[in-house]
C-alpha cells in the first residue's frame, strides 16, 4: 500500500459526517483549460490527494484526522518534481486545485470506504485533462485491486508505494512505456509483477515524509484533545492472525521495524509536541522500544506520545509501559475488542478476558490514557448491549469506542461472510453501518448502539472527558456529540435510503 496510511481498521470511534464528494469538473467555467504535457519533461507537476470520506459514511472526521503520512512519504520519492499535497477532508476544492496547479500527474490513496469517492475524484481529473495521469493507492488497492479497474484510473499501486511510484515519474519524464513496473497494474492490462520482498521490507531506506507540503493543514491534525498531532512510523506488519484485519496478510506475518536510532533522527525533526505512531503495533518487539525510549531519552526530546499496543503485549511487559511514561507516554490504543473470551476466539485475537484486565491496570496505574475499541458483533441482542455497558464501567474506561464488526476486504472473515452481505456499497464500509444482517431490527440495533454510547459513561467521566478541551471548544464539542449520536440512531434510515444497494 502507499506507506504510512495510519491502521484504520483500529480505529473505531463513534464518528460523525464525513464531507461531500468533489463537485465533477464540468462545472468549471468555460474559460478552464486543460495543461498540455509536453514531449519530454525535466520536472513533472505532481497533485496527491487524501480524499474526503464519502457523504454516505458516518465517519471519524470529527474525532481524529492524521496527517496524509502515505501521501508526504510519496512526496519525498519525488523531490526534484514539483509536488503538492491536496487534503480534501479539509480543502474541498479540487477544480480549483486543477486549475491553478495545471499537474500532469494526480495521486491519491484509498481505504475500502473511499473506493467510490476516488474514482470519482479520477473521473475529475480526466474530465478536466484526458491526458493528465491517474494513479491509485493505499491499503484497499493493495488488497482487493480489481476494484480499482476503472478506465478513469491509468494505473494502481500495490503494497509498499514509494519505489513504484518513483518509478513510474521516472518513466513518465522520460516517456516511457509503464508495463513491468514491479508492484504497478497498468489499466487495461493483465500483467503484473509484485513488488520485492525486499524492497518492501526495508522501510529504513525509505526517505523521511515531506511534511513541509502539508504546512498549510497541520495546525489542523489531531484526535480528540491531542491537537496538533503529527505522524510517525517506526514499523509495520503484524505476527497475529485476526480474521477481521487484514494488515499481517500485507506482510504475510512477518514484523518489519525501522532502526531506532533513524526514528529518533526524524522525532526530533518533527515540530509537534503530539506524535501518533502510525504503526499496526508498536510494542511488539519490547526490547527495540526500550532501547527506542532510550535514545529519546539521551536525545532530550520532549513530546506527547500517543501509539497502539495489543491488550497481551501490554500485559506482559509492565515495565515498558513504565519507560514510556517517563519519557511522555500519554495515550495508548488498546484494541480489547468484546467482552466474552468466545468472541476473540471467533474473530482469532489471539488473547483473552484476563489479558484486557490486566492491561488495563497497567495503564490506569501508571495514569495513561486508554483509548479502548469494542466491537459490536451484528447478532447482539439487546441484554449484549447492557452486558457490554457493564463491562466497559467494571473496567472504569474513560474512552471506550464502539464499531460494528466489519468485513473489510482482504481479510479472512471476508471471505468467510462475504455471500451474507447486505451492501456490497462502500460507502457504508466504515465499522458504523453493518455489512451483515442483525439479529435485532435494524431499528432497534442502532437504538441500543446509540444508548450505549449516550449512556456508557457516567456523569463525572463526561465531565472529565470535556474538561480535557479548551473552554472555546466545549461548545462544538458537545454539538458534534449529539449529531453523532442522531445520526447512529437514524443509521437504519440509510439502508431504507439506499435500497437499491442492498442484496
Amino acid at each position: 500500500m502507499f506507506p504510512s496510511d495510519p491502521p484504520l481498521a483500529a480505529f473505531t470511534p463513534h464518528s460523525s459526517l464525513g464531507s461531500p464528494l468533489p463537485a465533477p469538473c464540468s462545472l468549471l467555467p468555460v474559460s478552464c483549460t486543460p495543461h498540455p504535457v509536453p514531449c519530454t519533461l525535466v520536472i513533472m507537476k505532481i497533485l496527491l490527494v487524501q480524499p474526503a470520506s464519502p457523504f454516505g459514511a458516518i465517519a471519524g472526521d470529527d474525532w481524529f484526522l492524521f496527517e496524509p503520512l502515505a501521501l508526504e512519504y510519496l512526496a519525498a520519492a519525488v523531490p526534484d518534481d514539483e509536488v503538492r499535497i491536496l487534503d480534501l477532508r479539509l480543502d474541498g476544492d479540487l477544480c480549483d486545485t486543477l486549475e491553478t496547479f495545471q499537474p500532469d500527474l494526480v495521486g491519491a490513496t484509498a481505504y475500502t470506504v473511499h473506493v467510490n469517492t476516488v474514482k470519482h475524484l479520477c473521473e475529475t481529473v480526466k474530465q478536466w485533462n484526458a491526458d493528465a495521469v491517474t494513479v491509485v493507492g493505499g491499503h484497499h488497492a493493495t488488497v482487493a485491486p480489481d476494484d480499482f479497474a476503472d478506465p478513469a484510473v491509468d494505473l494502481t499501486v500495490v503494497g509498499e508505494g514509494v519505489v513504484p511510484f518513483r518509478e513510474i515519474v521516472s518513466r513518465l519524464k522520460q516517456r516511457a512505456g509503464l508495463e513491468g513496473i514491479p508492484g504497478v497494474a497498468v489499466s487495461g492490462s493483465n500483467s503484473f509483477i509484485p513488488l520485492e520482498d525486499s524492497v518492501a521490507a526495508d522501510i529504513d531506506a525509505l526517505p523521511q515524509p515531506a511534511r513541509r507540503l502539508t504546512a498549510a493543514y497541520r495546525s489542523q491534525y489531531f484526535c480528540d484533545w491531542m491537537r496538533p498531532l503529527a505522524s510517525i512510523r517506526t514499523s509495520k506488519g503484524c505476527p497475529y492472525r485476526c480474521k477481521f484485519c487484514a494488515l499481517w496478510k500485507l506482510t504475510c506475518g512477518k514484523y518489519i521495524k525501522r532502526e531506532p536510532r533513524n526514528v529518533v533522527d526524524e522525532l526530533g525533526a518533527i515540530e509537534e509536541e503530539n506524535v501518533f505512531f502510525a504503526d499496526d503495533e508498536s510494542l511488539l518487539d519490547s526490547r527495540r522500544m526500550q532501547d527506542l525510549a532510550g535514545l529519546i531519552r539521551e536525545a532530550g526530546i520532549e513530546k506527547r506520545y500517543f501509539l497502539y499496543g495489543r491488550s497481551d503485549t501490554i500485559a506482559r511487559n509492565p515495565d515498558l509501559l513504565r519507560a514510556w511514561k517517563e519519557i511522555g507516554l500519554t495515550r495508548v490504543f488498546v484494541g480489547l475488542e468484546f467482552f466474552r473470551d468466545e468472541d476473540l476466539e471467533y474473530v482469532g485475537k489471539g488473547s483473552k478476558l484476563s489479558d484486557n484486565e490486566k492491561a488495563v491496570g497497567i495503564l490506569q496505574d501508571l495514569e495513561i490514557d486508554i483509548y479502548a475499541s469494542m466491537i459490536l458483533r451484528p447478532d447482539f441482542e439487546k441484554q449484549h448491549f447492557k452486558e457490554l455497558r457493564r463491562y466497559c464501567r467494571a473496567l472504569r474506561l474513560d474512552y471506550p469506542t464502539f464499531a460494528v464488526l466489519t468485513p473489510l476486504p482482504g481479510t479472512d472473515l471476508y471471505d468467510e461472510v462475504k455471500h451474507d452481505l447486505i451492501t456490497d456499497n462502500y460507502d457504508y464500509f466504515d465499522f458504523i453501518h453493518t455489512l451483515l444482517p442483525t439479529r435485532l431490527p435494524l431499528k432497534q440495533f442502532y437504538k441500543n448502539y446509540a444508548w450505549l454510547i449516550n449512556t456508557v459513561l457516567p456523569p463525572g467521566k463526561k465531565i472529565s472527558f470535556l474538561r480535557r478541551f479548551p473552554v472555546k471548544e466545549l461548545g462544538s464539542i458537545l454539538g458534534r456529540s449529539i449529531r453523532v449520536q442522531r445520526r447512529v440512531r437514524n443509521a437504519w434510515k440509510d439502508y431504507e435510503a439506499s435500497a437499491g444497494d442492498l442484496h
